[in-house]
């Protein structure tokens, strides 16, 4: 088991954000995470990441309890994550903003500079990696925080809404992205509410509301779960679609 979280609870004052949540994911998997507003998604996701101290609860990472660790000790043992707004260096260039990540593991300038220009080739950046970050838009800036977090090498890779915001035709060279990102050795973890990138990526959906998990299963399973239809999908064309969409 490369990361399990058990009974992970985060309560800020009176409010319980996430509630005695439990999460496996295997080695090698691409796991969702859909839920409405609110329901604990992102909070949960910095208990993964280190961004926030669980109230209690264990979280695991590849057998070593990472439940109170720093957030730059997670990036060190390979849990990377990207943020639902992308902050980059905006006077840097594309490319230095991508060696800030490689630093991580290549303290050299010019190791980091070889690493951060393989990434650049892998994210579709290259031909513009002397522009700087202030320079781009919406999809621009979604692929270079996805850049950035690569430049570490994770392993466990916790992608918060990446895809948000971007059109049909992003949304499609996204998706190609982030099967690259998986086919390369990277497991992922996937918040997304745009539910055409959770059927065509996710193996395994986990789903959130008011802080707990409601529902685990395959996309097809999930859509058709009528706590899940109640709580998040309503009466949608994802019940009568599931059974293409989850095909192999």
């Amino acid at each position: 088991m490369l990361l399990e979280a058990s009974d992970v609870i985060k309560q800020f004052g009176g409010f319980r954000a996430v509630s005695d949540a439990s999460i496996k994911v295997e080695e090698g998997e691409i796991v969702g995470l859909i839920g409405p507003n609110g329901a604990g998604k992102s909070t949960m996701f910095n208990c993964l990441s280190g961004d926030l101290l669980p109230t209690s609860g264990r979280i695991l990472y590849d057998g070593r309890d990472v439940t109170r660790v720093s957030p730059e000790a997670h990036a060190r043992l390979g849990i990377g994550r990207t943020f639902q707004v992308p902050v980059t260096f905006e006077d840097m260039t594309i490319l230095e903003n991508v060696m800030v990540g490689a630093f991580l593991h290549h303290p050299g300038r010019h190791a980091a500079h070889a690493a951060a220009l393989e990434i650049l080739d892998k994210t579709g950046l290259a031909p513009i990696r002397d522009r700087p970050a202030r320079s781009l838009g919406t999809p621009g800036r979604k692929r270079l925080e996805i850049a950035r977090v690569l430049a570490t090498r994770p392993r466990l890779m916790l992608l918060d809404e990446a895809l948000a915001g971007l059109n049909a035709n992003e949304i499609a060279g996204a998706i190609e992205l982030v099967r690259a990102i998986h086919a390369s050795g990277v497991t992922l973890i996937v918040v997304e509410h745009v539910m055409e990138v959770i059927m065509s990526l996710a193996q395994r959906v986990l789903v959130f509301n008011q802080g707990r998990v409601i529902a685990s299963g395959t996309p097809r399973d999930v859509v058709r779960d009528p706590e899940v239809v109640r709580a998040y999908l309503g009466q949608t064309q994802w019940i009568a679609a599931a059974p293409d969409a989850a095909a192999p």
